[in-house]
């Protein structure tokens, strides 16, 4: 697989993990992820995360060593980024991250968060359709972040959110910062959760 370690800070400590070839930013935490992580607030202590198009790891071994007692979903097309996921979080001790393909979260699993760097570069249809499958998951009265670059549409992808999630569901720009945009999914306490 074309291994070599890679030295990050994640979750306020430095940590010595790996990466490769043929994932996204394999050799540091992204600008957009950065941002993320330092905008939003910790994440609940407990229930089933999720993080959409995982890459590496980043956003997943965060939410996993910040909440030990919650289960962490990273999810991705790519089976390398996968893999590598497994391993850090094996070489961190991070017994409660899943990194899985797509179809291979339950269906039942609802989410308390969702933290994600979502891949913007696949084309608007693809992202819309990601973004549908996933943040109507939201459990209510929990909150998702977006990481969005400005200049990559974060303003009409929060104008779409607004149209396009069922009742229930509010965005609002939580962040900005080096060009990104962090914007914050909440479904309302009592959402009905009906159309799911």
């Amino acid at each position: 697989m074309g291994l070599r370690p890679l030295s990050v800070t994640l979750a306020g400590a430095p940590r010595k993990l790996q990466t490769g070839n043929g994932i996204f930013s394999p050799d540091r935490i992204d600008v957009g992820t950065a941002v993320l992580l330092s905008e939003v607030p910790a994440p609940p202590p407990g229930g089933d995360f999720l993080d959409i198009g995982c890459g590496w790891g980043p956003i997943a071994l965060t939410l996993a060593i910040e909440s030990p007692r919650a289960t962490v979903w990273a999810v991705d097309v790519n089976e390398r980024a996968l893999e590598l996921v497994r391993r850090n979080a094996e070489s961190l001790g991070l017994s409660n991250v899943r990194a899985v393909l797509p179809d291979d979260v339950p269906d039942e699993v609802r989410f308390r968060t969702i933290w994600s760097n979502p891949p913007i570069r696949v084309g608007k249809s693809e992202l819309h359709a990601i973004l549908e499958r996933w943040v109507p998951r939201l459990q209510p009265g929990s909150d998702g972040y977006l990481v969005v670059q400005r200049n990559l549409g974060s303003d009409s992808l929060h104008r779409w959110l607004d149209t396009s999630l069922p009742d229930g569901f509010s965005v609002l720009r939580a962040a900005t910062g080096k060009g990104y945009r962090v914007l914050k999914v909440r479904r309302r306490p009592g959402a009905s959760t009906e159309s799911e």
